[in-house]
Order: structure tokens, then sequence, then C-alpha cells
């Protein structure tokens, strides 16, 4: 077998690779990135594969220092790529390739793990404001879809809006719908700020820390409300832009579609996040309404 065979066999397999991770972890994002067009997908599934490593950092280690080292291992991992080193990591190398042959953003990907690192080095503090949880949302959501509009060669100042407050809506909700997973793993709610916690009398301080009440009924549903308002005002904010973003860019937005599927899912919940049935199936529906509301939307090109 030849050197140049033996490469790009490796980096099929990297391809492969990243589309199992996106597949196994973010699913309907998965199903989302199957009616991109195929010249666009190989970025796109290395870029979801991306952030589905930085995502789980914190949450597959035993130890959050070892979290935050894996996170920091990604940092080095971007500047090495666009030097054009050699990484012996699957993701890494499906990335390598991808920037070899389209225009994507070291800034935009940097951005992307270093709101990681900063979320992950911040602890037990809660985010401040509302304002500190949409600016997480957009540097770790909406940067990757920015970076597939750019895989794609799709320059558009519209596009570009749509995919911030699609970013953002989606980041919001994600968040809202991992409260529970924190709150299990850590015995404290992480993502929900102070200002909108206090607002409704959830905070408890001690030890010089402020934490939210965990059994708060329905206090808790209101400020979960309150922050699902804002990611829908997103959500219509984007739609809004829908005549100026051109038809090849309205694939990429998709992932507004399972953002409202989750918003519908929370309004049925009255916005109780411990509520069981939104962990049913997907985003809390079934599996074929999931696929057959992406596919309506797909079929008429719209987000």
């Amino acid at each position: 077998m030849s050197a140049g065979s033996a490469s790009s066999k490796t980096v099929r397999a990297a391809f492969s690779h990243c589309v199992q991770q996106v597949r196994t972890y973010d699913y309907h994002h998965y199903l989302c990135l199957l009616h991109l067009p195929p010249s666009m997908r190989k970025a796109a599934f290395a870029l979801r594969a991306f952030n589905v490593e930085t995502a789980r950092a914190m949450d597959v280690a035993s130890d959050p220092k070892i979290g935050l080292m894996r996170l920091l291992w990604w940092q080095e991992a971007i500047d090495k790529i666009f030097m054009k080193k050699l990484i012996e990591h699957p993701t890494a190398q499906a990335l390598s390739a991808v920037i070899s042959e389209q225009k994507i953003s070291k800034s935009w990907l940097k951005r992307s793990v270093e709101a990681r690192i900063n979320d992950a080095s911040r602890e037990h503090a809660l985010p401040g404001t509302i304002e500190d949880l949409e600016r997480y949302a957009e540097d770790t959501v909406s940067t990757i879809l920015y970076m597939i509009l750019q895989a794609g060669g799709i320059q558009s100042t519209a596009a570009d809006h749509a995919a911030s407050h699609v970013g953002k809506a989606s980041g919001l909700l994600l968040l809202l719908k991992s409260l529970p997973y924190h709150a299990s793993r850590g015995g404290r709610i992480s993502y929900i700020p102070t200002d909108i916690a206090a607002k409704y009398g959830l905070l408890v301080t001690g030890n010089g820390q402020s934490e939210i009440q965990m059994e708060a009924g329905e206090r808790l549903s209101d400020a979960v409300f309150e922050i699902a308002s804002i990611a829908n005002a997103h959500l219509e904010k984007a739609r809004e832009l829908a005549p100026k973003v051109p038809p090849e860019a309205v694939p990429v937005l998709l992932p507004s579609v399972p953002a409202q599927i989750l918003l519908d899912s929370l309004r049925r919940c009255q916005f109780n996040v411990l509520d069981s049935r939104l962990a049913q199936g997907i985003l809390g529906v079934s599996p074929l309404w999931f696929q057959l509301k992406l596919k309506w939307h797909a079929w008429r090109n719209k987000y």
C-alpha cells in the first residue's frame, strides 16, 4: 500500500469516526446534517464532531481537572492543525483535512474552545446575567454554524445574522434541557443566571456562594420560561431574516427546527425542566414526528 492510499484511508476512517460521534451524541443535529448538500457534509460532520468532543470533555472526565486538561489539549490542537502538524486523533485529522481544502476561521474554532474553558473554570459560580448565557451560546453554537456556512463558501451577512440567532436560541434551549443532568451529576443547577434566579426567589447563599434551589417548582418553571422566551425571540428574529437569506444557506440553518421542537416540548411541560417527558424520543417528541417535521422544512427550503 502506498503512503498516499494509507493516508486517504486514515482520513476516510477519521470522517467515519466523526459521523458516528455526531450520530451517537448529537443525534438531532446528525439528522439536520443529512439535509446538507453532499459537498458540505464532510466539513459539517467534522465541525459537529469537534463540538461533541469539547462539549463532552467535562462530562466524561471523572475529575474536572482532567476535563479542563482535555479542553486545553484541544486549544493547542487547533494551533497544530493550522500549522499542518500531524495529530493522532480522528476528529483532529478530519478537521485538518477540511481546513486544508476549505477556508475555516481559526478564530471561531478558538473562540468555541475558549468559551468551554471559561465555563469549566468558573466551577460552581453561576452566570451573572442572561447576556452572559447568550454570549456562551453564541460562542459555542453559533460559531459552528458560521464555520459550516464558511466551509460551503456562503458569504451572506443575512445568513450570518440568522445563524447567530439560531445558535443563541439553540444554545439557550439545550442548556435548559441539560439542567436536570447537571443537577443530578453535580447536585446543583448551573445555567440559570443570578439576575433571573434572584428575580424568582431561587437563590440560596451560603459559604460565600450562590446556589439555585432544586425543588423550586413553579418558581423554577417561571425562570425557565423567561430564558425560553428569550430563545423564542431569537428564533423569531432568525425567521424575519429569511427573505434575505440565500437559498443555499437555508439547510445550514435547519437546527432552528429542533430548537423550535424543544421549545414546544418545554411549553407542553409547562416549562418544568424536571418533567421526564423531555427525555423521551428526540427532544421530547417521537423520532418519526421529529424526522417528518425536519423533512417538511428541508423540502420547502425553510428554517
